[in-house]
């Protein structure tokens, strides 16, 4: 139930809503897919306007088909690819992204990209379309799905952007920009809000430029000396991103970020970081001390899996730290994690 609802719960709904449950046969997550159902029901009454109801509808819809697709593949460490769908195959910035879709697939990822021409089409080249997903989106003059993914199962395409994005953020590993316009600008943009917000899992951001270019440095010059002189973001803020114009590079950006680093989460207040390797006690005695300024409570330690992870089955088997995070101080955290990674 959402926090702004307080609506009673009407015991005979429910039971009638877990029996329509139960008569379609059950499944996973019965108690949040009834919570669905009765919101949906609410529909009913609280939203007249057809629009409305229609952009919930479909969002429901694309968000389902997207999820089932990629489950499969739930494993496998994946990277979304975003550039300009103008770029032409005659371009250094294609032949890269080509390049960089191979040696990452090389490395053990799979490529997401928006399934059309351009960058999106070159990272599909280089990945090749078993290691290759697509998320279209429907335009009025743009875009097809390119040749590589358009009769693949792996491609879905949205309606409406904001289940594009939300697919590219929840299923990513790590995310390479190549040059583009205002669509690469906006994904970019987003994956750093919600890093620096804590919304999603930190992951790298490799923005990648041609070879002596200077698309991605004059937006970094941007960055410094408007946004960061003017404190309307941290110096750490600038942790959350790495700039490169090589692709070998960008390539080990993103895999030295999982050196050892597994994944987080947080468990009532306390942030647990799963890792492949324990840090010794010296290790962690000097982190306690480097960032005493984002620890607030229990000081980082290891720890065995809480109860709340051993009843979702979530890594149990990895060795894992925890500590009072401040919850704020996101770019300080990735600095944290390159350190666990360097161990």
């Amino acid at each position: 139930m959402a926090k702004n609802d307080k609506t009673p719960v009407d015991p005979e709904l429910k039971q009638r809503i877990l029996d329509l449950i139960r008569f379609k046969g059950g499944g996973y997550n019965e108690e949040h897919v009834a919570d669905i159902i009765e919101n949906a029901l609410k529909l009913l009454t609280d939203v007249k306007d057809t629009g409305d109801v229609r952009v919930i509808q479909t969002a429901v819809r694309e968000l389902r088909y997207a999820f089932r697709l990629f489950a499969p593949y739930a494993g496998i460490r994946k990277v979304a690819m975003f550039g300009s769908a103008r770029t032409h195959p005659s371009r250094l910035e294609y032949k890269q992204a080509v390049e960089f879709g191979r040696k990452i697939a090389e490395a053990g990822f799979m490529v997401i990209t928006g399934a059309g021409g351009g960058i999106m089409h070159a990272g599909h080249e280089g990945a090749g379309p078993e290691k290759s997903f697509g998320a279209n989106i429907r335009l009025p003059w743009e875009q097809s799905a390119n040749p590589i993914i358009r009769e693949d199962k792996k491609l879905v395409t949205f309606k409406y952007f904001f289940t594009r994005k939300l697919t590219f953020i929840r299923h990513s590993d790590a995310i390479a920009l190549f040059p583009g316009g205002f669509g690469t600008m906006d994904e970019g943009y987003e994956a750093l809000t919600l890093m620096q917000t804590g919304k999603s899992q930190l992951m790298p951001l490799v923005l990648i430029d041609r070879p002596a270019g200077t698309y991605w440095k004059t937006w970094d010059k941007h960055v410094r000396e408007h946004l960061l002189r003017d404190q309307l973001i941290s110096q750490d803020d600038l942790n959350l991103y790495r700039i490169t114009d090589n692709t070998d590079e960008a390539v080990k950006i993103i895999t030295r970020f999982y050196r050892n680093f597994q994944s987080t989460r947080f468990v009532k207040d306390l942030f647990v970081i799963r890792l492949k390797y324990p840090p010794s006690d010296s290790a962690i005695a000097a982190m306690n001390e480097d960032y005493a300024d984002i620890i607030t409570g229990p000081p980082i330690r290891r720890i065995e899996p809480t109860p709340e992870e051993m009843e979702d089955n979530d890594h149990v088997d990895l060795p894992r730290i925890a500590f009072g995070f401040n919850r704020r101080d996101y770019g300080r955290l990735r600095q944290l994690i390159d350190q666990l990674n360097s161990l």
